[in-house]
């Protein structure tokens, strides 16, 4: 493998769960992402990983493009694109220059925190190392000035809060 995706991979299978437990009643839900709902943040997530597999195999990639929504099964969907992103590492050379893995689990874990708030579920029993892997990436780039929309100030995270939660409030999400 070009990368070390093991904990890309996790990161992967712990959402495709979260995403699994969307149904109608919940896809209506509000998320700490401004204006989505459970099911804007699943499509979202599920074109980010389509697009991050296109990234890695060196296609080019229009991220400002509406992002469609997920058909059928969303589990599913997430799971095949994120297989998709798995062999698409795999096939990589090691001088690979698209989105390092480690921006994608910064990705993953940030919305991982955002989909489990929307499901009025805790991520305090999700594996660490993912938001851990994304948290290093995140505070490494992310400044004051290069926030943009997608990112509010960091916040202050509570005391004995999990690794996710953390990421969240660096991320500038309300926790």
């Amino acid at each position: 493998m070009a990368a070390d995706t093991g904990t890309l991979e996790t990161a992967l299978d712990q959402l495709v769960d979260l995403v699994d437990e969307v149904d109608d009643d919940t896809a209506g839900r509000p998320t700490p992402c401004r204006d989505w709902t459970v099911d804007d943040l699943v499509d979202h997530v599920v074109n980010g990983v389509q697009n991050f597999a296109r990234g890695v195999r060196g296609e080019e990639v229009d991220w400002s493009t509406p992002t469609p929504h997920v058909e059928g099964d969303r589990a599913t969907a997430l799971r095949a694109a994120g297989d998709d992103l798995l062999a698409a590492w795999a096939d990589a050379p090691a001088d690979a220059d698209g989105p390092p893995p480690e921006w994608q689990c910064s990705e993953l874990a940030v919305h991982t925190w955002d989909l489990a708030r929307g499901l009025g579920r805790d991520t305090g029993d999700l594996d660490p190392a993912v938001a851990e892997r994304g948290a290093t990436f995140m505070e490494q780039g992310l400044t004051d000035d290069n926030r943009g929309e997608a990112f509010g100030p960091a916040r202050e995270a509570p005391a004995g809060a999990d690794a996710y939660t953390r990421l969240a409030a660096f991320a500038g999400r309300e926790v």
